[in-house]
C-alpha cells in the first residue's frame, strides 16, 4: 500500500528486504542510524543478502578476495566502514540508505543506495536564541517518549547500566515508568581506571532496581576467537568484550535490554571534543608567533622532552603549526589506531601502495558540511563512528547470546531534536554534555553527573603484558604473519617489547594487528566449511592456533 515510503512509518531497528512479485522489484533498507546491519552481494545471476556476513559466504560462488583497501581503513579506524566489507565482492549498506534492485531478462539491475534520510545539519545559530530550561524540559519529555515506546515488549525486559550519565538516564526513565524493579546489569574490573561499578550501584540503589554486577576476568585468550568468529570481519574495538559479557549475563534473566548509545554523539559528550575545541582556539594565534612557539618547544632540552610531560609538549608544537592541513588530520590523533605516519614505518609490500592515500579523507565531507572543527568531529562520528563502531559492537555481541539490544538515545526524533540545537547550547561555556546532565539533575545524583568521563573501556593494555602476552607475540611475530606483507615484523616487535616494558602505549595498535591475524586464520586461512563451525571451547584454540 505504502510502498517504498513504508520506510518513513518506521521508528526504531530495521534492516529488511521487501519483494514485490508483480513489479520483480527488491527493496533493500536499513534503519536511519544503523542499529541493524545489511550485507549484499551479487553472486553471478543471483543478488544475495543478509544480517551477518557469515550468511553470504555460504553462497556457492561468493568471491572471498579481500579488499585491502578496508584493511587501510581497519588499520585507521579498528573497524570497516561502510559500504567497504573485507572482501571485494561483498557490500554493506550504510545507515539511512536503501538500495533497489530490479529483475529484468538480463539478470539483476541494481542500485546505487540511496539516502533516504538525513538529520539537520549542525545548527550555527546562537545560544541566546534559545531557552535553556526549555531545552532541558524538551530533553527529558523526548527521553521519557523514547524510552516508554522501547519498554513494549513481551518478553523479560532490563537495561545495561555502566555507571556513566547516558545509561543512568535511560534506567531513571525506566524506573519511572515501570511499576516493578528494573533489571539492571553492570560489569567492572579489578584495575580502577576501567572501573563504574561505584556509579552504577548509585543509580540502582536510589531507584531500588534488581541490580547484578560481574567483575570482568575473562580468559581473553580463550574470549577473543569466539568473538571474531561472531563478528566476521576484522573489528578491534576492545570494548565489545565487555558488551558481550554483560550480554550475557543480561540474558541469563531477560530477552531484551535497553542501553545508553548515542547520548555522546547527541549531546557533544566525548573527551576529544574538548580538546579539539582547544586546538581550535590555537588556530586565532598568529602564524609568526605559533611558528615561534613550535620551535621553542621542539629546542626544550631532550630530558624534559622525554619526560613526564614530553609527549604532550612535543603534541602542543604539532598542534601549533599544523593548521592548514585537513580538519581530519588534525582529528586523527583522537580517534586513529595507526596515525598515516605510523603507517609509513609499519606497512608492508601488501600495504605500501596505500600509503599514497589516507582513509582519513573518508571524514573530510563531514568536516566540510560543519559550521566549526567541534561540530565537524561530532558530525562526522555520528556518520561514521556511531554506525559502522558502537552499532556494530552492540548490535554482534546481544545478538551473539540471543539478547536484544534497544538504543532509547538513538530514537531518531530525539536525535533530530538534539542535531537541532548548536554546540554552544549542548555543550554550554565547553561542559561536554551539559545540557543534558543540567537535564538530569532532579533525576541523578550530582556526583555521577560531573565526574570525568571514563568510557566503556576494558584492561587490554594490561592483558597485553600479562594474559595475553604470549599469545601477542607468538601470534603477531609467526612467519605466517609475516608473509602477509600487511605489517613489518620488525616495527611489531619493537612495539611488543616497548609495551610489555611499559616505555610506550601500544595497546590500542597491537589489539587491532592480533584481532586481524586471528581473523586471517579463523576466515582467510581454512575452508568456509571450517571456519562457519561455531566455536565450541573445544574447538576454540583450533580456530585461533598460533603454533
Amino acid at each position: 500500500v505504502w510502498g517504498d515510503a513504508v520506510i518513513d512509518r518506521l521508528r526504531g531497528m530495521f534492516a529488511f528486504a521487501l519483494w514485490d512479485p508483480t513489479l520483480q522489484r527488491l527493496l533493500l533498507a536499513r534503519d536511519r542510524l544503523g542499529k541493524k546491519p545489511l550485507y549484499w552481494a551479487r553472486i553471478g545471476d543471483a543478488l544475495v543478502f543478509g544480517s551477518e556476513l557469515k550468511a553470504l559466504v555460504t553462497w556457492p560462488g561468493l568471491d572471498c578476495k579481500l579488499d585491502f583497501a578496508a584493511i587501510h581503513q581497519y588499520l585507521t579506524y579498528q573497524y570497516i566502514p561502510a559500504p567497504r566489507t573485507i572482501f571485494q565482492s561483498v557490500n554493506k549498506l550504510s545507515a539511512a540508505h536503501k538500495l533497489i534492485a530490479q529483475r529484468e531478462i538480463n539478470g539483476w539491475r541494481i542500485g546505487p543506495a540511496e539516502r533516504y534520510w538525513r538529520l539537520p545539519l549542525p545548527s550555527s545559530r546562537a545560544a541566546s536564541a534559545f531557552d535553556a530550561q526549555e531545552k532541558q524540559h524538551e530533553l527529558v519529555e523526548l527521553l521519557k517518549e523514547s524510552v516508554k515506546l522501547r519498554m513494549i515488549s513481551d518478553v523479560p525486559l532490563g537495561a545495561f547500566l555502566s555507571g556513566g550519565v547516558d545509561s543512568s538516564a535511560v534506567v531513571a526513565m525506566m524506573a519511572q515508568l515501570s511499576g516493578d524493579p528494573v533489571k539492571t546489569f553492570s560489569v567492572g574490573s579489578r584495575h580502577a581506571e576501567y572501573d563504574e561499578t561505584k556509579y552504577a550501584r548509585m543509580v540502582a540503589q536510589r531507584y531500588g532496581t534488581d541490580h547484578h554486577e560481574l567483575i570482568l576476568e575473562p580468559n581473553a585468550a580463550d574470549i577473543l576467537p569466539k568473538l571474531i568468529w561472531h563478528y566476521s570481519e576484522p573489528f578491534s574495538d576492545a570494548s565489545m568484550i565487555p558488551t558481550y559479557y554483560v550480554s550475557e549475563m543480561a540474558r541469563q534473566h531477560v530477552t531484551v535490554a535497553l542501553n545508553g548509545d548515542g547520548g555522546d554523539e547527541a549531546f557533544i559528550g566525548y573527551p576529544r571534543y574538548d580538546s579539539m575545541r582547544k586546538l581550535a582556539e590555537l588556530d586565532h594565534v598568529p602564524p609568526p608567533l605559533a611558528a615561534l612557539a613550535a620551535a621553542g618547544l621542539r629546542s626544550l632540552p631532550r630530558g624534559v622532552q622525554e619526560g613526564r610531560y614530553g609527549a604532550r609538549l612535543t603534541s602542543l608544537a604539532q598542534r601549533l603549526t599544523e593548521r592548514t592541513r585537513k580538519s581530519s588530520q588534525r582529528y586523527a590523533f583522537s580517534i586513529v589506531s595507526f596515525s598515516d605516519e605510523q603507517k609509513s614505518a609499519a606497512y608492508g609490500p601488501a600495504m605500501t601502495p596505500f600509503l599514497q592515500s589516507s582513509a582519513l579523507d573518508l571524514l573530510n565531507r563531514y568536516f566540510d558540511e560543519a559550521p566549526d572543527f567541534v561540530s565537524g568531529a561530532n558530525w562526522a562520528d555520528t556518520h561514521v563512528y556511531l554506525p559502522d563502531d558502537l552499532m556494530v559492537k552492540v548490535d554482534t555481541a546481544s545478538m551473539a547470546v540471543s539478547l536484544e539490544s534497544r538504543s532509547p538515545l538513538l530514537d531518531h526524533r530525539l536525535m533530530e531534536w538534539a542535531f537541532s540545537l548548536p554546540e554552544s547550547v549542548k555543550a554550554p561555556d565547553g561542559v561536554a554534555k551539559g545540557l543534558f546532565k543540567k537535564a538530569m539533575e532532579p533525576h541523578l545524583p550530582h556526583e555521577l553527573l560531573y565526574r570525568p568521563k571514563m568510557g566503556f573501556g576494558c584492561p587490554i593494555d594490561h592483558w597485553l603484558r600479562a594474559d595475553l602476552k604470549e599469545m601477542a607475540y607468538d601470534v603477531l611475530l609467526s612467519d605466517r604473519a609475516a608473509e602477509r606483507g600487511i605489517v613489518n615484523r620488525d616495527y611489531v616487535a619493537q612495539m611488543l617489547q616497548e609495551h610489555s616494558l611499559g616505555t610506550n602505549a601500544h595497546h590500542t595498535r597491537l589489539f587491532a594487528l592480533l584481532n586481524m591475524e586471528l581473523w586471517f586464520r579463523m576466515w582467510a586461512d581454512q575452508s568456509t566449511e571450517a571456519a562457519l563451525k561455531r566455536p565450541s571451547s573445544g574447538q576454540i584454540q583450533q580456530a585461533a592456533a598460533y603454533a
